[in-house]
């Protein structure tokens, strides 16, 4: 069996052989394997595309703050939680924000603050805290603690959430 490496003739015909086949595998296999995944990506664009329309149908709001990534200035909570919260119908005097400082450590800076949410609706809290997150994509929330109201209404909630800014 050693043998068979050393005779060139082997090689002769081997390398051909390979260097033939190479191009029927890629069009018999390959290409259609692309092709269907090439079809399965502009399905699922289309379906995507309806989706993106229906939403935005049923929320426009959405594109008030759609601009908000691509402005150059440093990102504020103050501004960024008043924003959201008039967009949601939050008075001022039902949000608390207390922001920390810039901290820079491993060549990344990063703020942290605490917005208590009183007396909200569920479906304001999710409201918010969705479109908070989709509008500053460098903006994680790493706590949050609800807290039932015992009033009457059964909607009634206290928010308590720990956002996390990085630069």
């Amino acid at each position: 069996m050693k043998d068979i490496y050393k005779n060139p003739i082997v090689y002769y015909i081997a390398i051909p052989v390979i260097a033939a086949l190479w191009p029927l595998l890629v069009w018999a296999v390959y290409l259609p394997s692309s092709e269907r995944r090439l079809n399965d990506e502009i399905n699922q664009y289309k379906k995507a595309k309806q989706i993106m329309l229906e939403i935005l149908r049923f929320d426009p709001a959405r594109l008030e703050l759609a601009d908000s990534n691509t402005h150059s200035e440093e990102f504020d909570y103050a501004l960024a939680v008043q924003r959201v919260a008039s967009l949601y119908e939050i008075s001022p005097a039902n949000y608390n924000l207390s922001s920390g400082i810039i901290i820079k450590s491993g060549g990344q800076r990063s703020q942290s603050a605490h917005v208590s949410l009183k007396d909200i609706g569920i479906d304001k809290f999710a409201n918010f805290l969705s479109t908070i997150q989709l509008h500053w994509a460098n903006l994680q929330c790493n706590r949050i603690k609800l807290t039932k109201k015992k009033s009457p209404p059964l909607n009634i909630w206290d928010a308590d959430l720990e956002f996390k800014y990085y630069y």
